[in-house]
Formats: C-alpha cells, sequence, structure tokens
C-alpha cells in the first residue's frame, strides 16, 4: 500500500495521530545504538512470525519484567512506563490482582456460556453501583473495540436508526465497525467501504480549531453537532471519548451542550472511556467532571487490573432492550479470572485511595509542566485532568504548527535516559502513569523530559 505523506493543516502526517510510527528512520537509529545482538535476535524472530502493521510488530524492544510502574527489557534496564497502554492504573503485578486471579484460577477458572458465575455478578453489580446515573445494566467484553460494537448495535436496535456521529482524529478500536466511527486515518485509508451513515465532525480541539478559538474554546464545534443532529434528521447516536488522551480536553460546557442536543434530537449519548476510566483523571468516570449521564459508557483497559484483557457497556437500565437479539455474545464474556481480577483492581483503588493520588499529584505535576513551558518555547501547550496530562510540541506558539519531528527525537532520547510514553497527534507527549504514582516518579520523570527537550532544542 503507498503511503500518503500528506500533511493535516496544523503540520504532521494524517498517519501519526495514534501514536509513534514503526517505520520511521528515527526509531531504526534507536534500535542500532540502544538494542544489544541477542535482543536484535529476539526481534528478528517476533519481526518473522507475525503480520507486520505500523504501531507494533516491528517492534521496539523485547521485555522480561514488569513490576509496578517499571518495565524491564531483556538487557536489565529498567524503563519508568507513563505509557502502559492504559492498562497499569495501579501498576503492573499488583499483588491483591495476582491474589485474587491465582484463587479464582483454583476453583473455576472459565464459564461456560449458558452459565453465570458470582464473580462476573459481583462485578456487574459493583459496575452498577459506582456508575452514574441510571447506567446499571452491563455487557463484558473481552476488549474495548467489542464492547464499542455492542453499544453501536443496540443504538440501532433502541432507536431504530444507523447513523451516527463521530469525531475526526478519534479512536475507538481497530475492527470495521471501530474504525468506521474512528476518525483516524492510518486505520481508515485504503481499506474499503466502512460502515455507511457514520458522520464526522471536528473535536473540541480548542488549539487547532477549525473556527479559529485561539486555544479557548467558544462551543461552536458544539453547535455544530447540533447543526448535522438537526440536518441528518435520523441519528442514532453521538458516539465520542470524553477526554481524547490527551489532543484536547472539552471544556466543562461542552457534554452539557451536546447532552441537551442529543435529547432534542432523539439521539443516544455514547461515551468512550476506555484508556481513561476507573480513576486515572482523578474520578471513577472521567464524565463525572461534566455533570452529565450518557445513554451509554463504554470501559476497559485498566478493568483488568494491566493482565487480564477485559472490557464493559454499562447502559441505562431502560436501555435493556434486545432480550430475542445476539447483542455480543462473546467467548470470555463472564471469564470469571477476568472478573475476580477487576473486582480486586477496583478494591485497590478504593482501599488505596487513588482517585485522590491522581488529583493531587496530577495537579503537582500540571504546575512543573507549566514551568517548564515558560523555559522550553517549543512546548505551546500543557493540559491535564488528574494523571492524564499532555505536553504539545509547537514549531510556533501563535501558528500552533505541530512540531512532529522534535516530538520523534524527545521521544527516543527519552527512551535512552529510561521513559516511555505516547506521542498524540504526532507532536503531544501523553503522559499516562500509574495512580500509584509517587511524586519522587513524577520528578524523575520530568527532569528526563526536562533534559531532552534542552538536548534537542539546544
Amino acid at each position: 500500500m503507498k503511503r500518503s505523506g500528506r500533511s493535516n493543516p496544523a503540520g504532521g502526517t494524517p498517519l501519526n495521530s495514534e501514536g509513534d510510527l514503526n517505520i520511521s528512520p528515527r526509531r531504526q537509529a534507536w534500535l542500532n545504538a540502544n538494542l544489544d545482538a541477542e535482543t536484535r535476535r529476539w526481534l528478528d524472530e517476533d519481526a518473522k512470525y507475525f503480520l507486520h502493521q505500523s504501531l507494533s510488530t516491528p517492534c521496539l524492544n523485547v521485555l522480561t519484567a514488569c513490576a509496578g510502574p517499571y518495565l524491564q527489557d531483556l538487557q536489565g534496564k529498567r524503563i519508568l512506563d507513563f505509557h502502559g497502554n492504559s492498562v497499569h492504573q495501579i501498576g503492573f503485578g499488583h499483588a491483591r490482582v495476582i491474589e485474587a486471579i491465582q484463587q479464582q484460577m483454583q476453583t473455576l477458572s472459565f464459564c461456560s456460556r449458558r452459565y453465570t458465575n458470582i464473580p462476573a455478578i459481583e462485578l456487574a453489580k459493583k459496575l452498577a453501583k459506582l456508575a452514574p446515573g441510571s447506567l446499571s445494566k452491563i455487557l463484558l467484553t473481552p476488549g474495548g473495540t467489542g464492547a464499542i460494537g455492542i453499544a453501536l448495535k443496540l443504538a440501532r436496535v433502541a432507536t431504530g436508526r444507523f447513523k451516527t456521529i463521530s469525531m475526526w482524529d478519534s479512536f475507538h478500536g481497530a475492527s470495521l465497525d471501530a474504525i468506521s466511527i474512528g476518525g483516524e486515518a492510518i486505520f481508515r485509508q485504503g481499506v474499503g467501504p466502512l460502515l455507511p451513515g457514520t458522520e464526522h465532525v471536528p473535536p473540541p480541539d480548542a488549539q487547532h480549531c477549525l473556527w479559529g478559538c485561539g486555544g479557548e474554546c467558544t462551543l461552536k464545534c458544539a453547535d455544530y453537532v447540533e447543526y448535522v443532529l438537526q440536518k441528518e434528521g435520523d441519528i442514532a447516536a453521538v458516539v465520542a471519548e470524553t477526554v481524547r488522551s490527551v489532543p484536547f480536553i472539552p471544556p466543562k460546557d461542552y457534554w452539557k451542550r451536546i447532552r441537551d442536543a442529543c435529547d432534542r434530537h432523539g439521539a443516544l449519548l455514547i461515551l468512550d472511556e476506555i484508556p481513561n476510566c476507573l480513576g486515572r483523571t482523578g474520578k471513577m468516570f472521567t464524565v463525572e467532571h461534566y455533570d452529565i449521564v450518557p445513554d451509554m459508557l463504554v470501559i476497559g483497559k485498566g478493568l483488568g487490573g494491566g493482565i487480564f484483557p477485559l472490557s464493559a457497556l454499562i447502559a441505562r437500565e431502560d436501555l435493556d432492550i434486545a432480550a430475542d437479539r445476539a447483542l455480543g455474545h462473546y467467548t470470555h464474556e463472564k471469564n470469571p479470572v477476568a472478573c475476580a481480577a477487576a473486582l480486586a483492581t477496583i478494591e485497590v483503588l478504593e482501599q488505596e485511595r487513588l482517585l485522590e493520588n491522581a488529583r493531587k499529584l496530577g495537579d503537582y505535576a500540571l504546575t512543573r509542566m507549566r514551568a517548564m513551558k515558560q523555559e522550553h518555547p517549543v512546548i505551546g501547550d500543557v493540559r491535564g485532568l488528574g494523571l492524564l496530562m499532555g505536553i504539545e510540541l509547537v514549531k510556533d506558539r501563535q501558528t500552533g504548527q505541530r512540531a512532529t519531528d522534535l516530538a520523534e527525537e524527545v521521544l527516543y532520547r527519552a527512551l535512552s535516559k529510561g521513559l516511555n510514553f505516547k506521542l498524540s497527534m504526532g507532536n503531544i507527549i501523553t503522559l499516562a502513569p500509574p495512580l500509584n504514582i509517587t511524586q519522587e516518579q513524577i520528578d524523575g520523570a520530568l527532569d528526563i523530559l526536562d533534559a531532552c527537550l534542552s538536548e534537542a532544542t539546544g
């Protein structure tokens, strides 16, 4: 497939929105400079047997261990992980989760279809209790993409409509239905026809606003969502990430405006919190920052304690209307071991007061990041909600042009110094540490970033 080099209006390419590309020449240079012969041999074996695709195979490194906020590679190097694929809310290998998994495996290790089990029932009960408003009906899936698919099907059943509104540059999973509502070119381009009726609108990104908000959202993007709802007239659902991790954090009134618009036009509101649910933003669910209740909430990633793949759709009670349909029907829908891991994870979040820690250290980190912005002109913006944080690198603060090449250089310099993080939209350093991170570890990560920015721009 021929890859497009077309740039987006703010700089960068449309292919690097979800992360750093493994086809980058800088990636190869880093491999040559940092990895020994044994690691390269295993990477060659990996590349030999796995299908190649950007963002994964060929891979960056070979890991042998993980614990708390750290990874360890084959060479014994310890890496502070502020990426974690958003699964490590309570860190890697938490003793309480491992204990729960071991205990469950000794009794009921699998639950055949048509049966249920107590861990699954207890998890559904717990999620219903925690979720806001009348969100109290649950379906579990092995992954977030499957939960998104269930939400789309339920919206069709509930409304009798099939069209959706979603955001450009959004990510809801990699399956065909998920990329149809998703908005990232790296998943959509060149794959042929997608689902019909998937309308897209600009996201509430005040830094790169289509309407020229200049960094302060005027909610014209919300008005446009209602404009499309009115013009189409038969939208089943608005599907969006509550907070995009972290190209933008919508202003408080944004979701109130969208909630009201959905109600006026008979559309459901489906919020995707797969990567930032369960306390990452300082509240159990991100939508709690916005004082609204969606019709459906999709969560995942960290739900399995950073060990088991597990996601959930949480829907309004009155949407339990498809008893004669197969909405999900997944083999591991009620996996008792995964459910035991999830229950233990929530227990750790509550007993160790990790939401409070996320708020406290998130505020601390944001203060430090703002100080870094004063020192580094290439930092165009810093943002955060709890321990979901972003540093946006730009070529010019006035134009907001994305400094994608600089961001990639900082990424690989940081990896060499033992810090792992994700790049979003090509130029946003996305920092998502475990919620039990310490202030000392926050300082260590930001010290590395500070040094890398100085080296890359000096």
